[in-house]
């Protein structure tokens, strides 16, 4: 299923817009989850990262789709977006929030299913698979691949990458549901460790980066085993 939100204030380019997706999915054979905004301020106050395509106006009465654009990639630097817009001079502006291409209005279905069908040759290419976590005041989406470790101190989380610490709320077995991955292991009740990233291991500890981590001795062997197999796995 792919998730497209539309945002357009005007309600007949809606219906239009709405009309070709109904009819690129019976054609193609795709099959899609739209939700509607008529600006870009609704989408854009609480976003969630949960969409694969936006297609959007620029020209719109409260946040217009440029604002709006920059607003999403602060969290989302994934999703396809597409302007749709009548004014020509702001599409280079455009690709400056990364938008992948630009429909001019009156649109054509021939013009739109050629923007459809490249937006989601780009969302495939893209095979990553993505989380969203909550922390204070927002959502964050995450590719779980980039994840090294989850740490839980206090009742609260910690996402780890390479780069960046990500805060969050939760548990470390709600952390382990959503992240939903062999990949993933619970060496002690305080980390969930990514197999993928394990430079070394000792005695009591596993070294991810220049993180060293501690292993209950009552999963250490489990740990080994679980190493072991995912080596194996990646080797084949």
């Amino acid at each position: 299923m792919v998730r497209i939100a539309l945002v357009e204030d005007d309600s007949n380019y809606r219906k239009e817009l709405l009309e070709y997706l109904r009819r690129y999915a019976r054609e193609s054979g795709e099959h899609f989850s739209t939700a509607v905004f008529t600006d870009g301020a609704e989408i854009a106050e609480g976003y969630q990262a949960n969409y694969d395509i936006i297609l959007m106006d620029i020209a719109m009465a409260y946040m217009d789709g440029m604002r709006t654009a920059e607003t999403i990639r602060q969290v989302d630097d994934e999703v396809v977006i597409i302007f749709i817009t009548n004014m020509p001079q702001f599409v280079m502006k455009g690709y400056s929030v990364g938008a992948l291409d630009y429909v001019l209005k009156p649109v054509s279905y021939f013009a739109f299913s050629q923007r459809i069908q490249r937006a989601l040759s780009r969302m495939r290419k893209r095979s990553r698979r993505y989380i969203t976590i909550p922390f204070k005041g927002g959502m964050r989406k995450l590719a779980v691949s980039e994840v090294t470790y989850v740490e839980v101190r206090d009742h609260d989380l910690t996402y780890h990458t390479a780069q960046e610490q990500f805060p969050a709320k939760g548990t470390l077995s709600e952390a382990e549901a959503l992240l939903g991955s062999d990949s993933f292991f619970r060496c002690s009740k305080c980390y969930l460790v990514n197999l993928e990233y394990v430079d070394g291991m000792d005695n009591s500890s596993i070294l991810i980066g220049a993180d060293r981590i501690q292993v209950s001795r009552a999963r250490k062997k489990a740990l080994m085993d679980a190493l072991n197999n995912y080596i194996n796995e990646v080797s084949k």
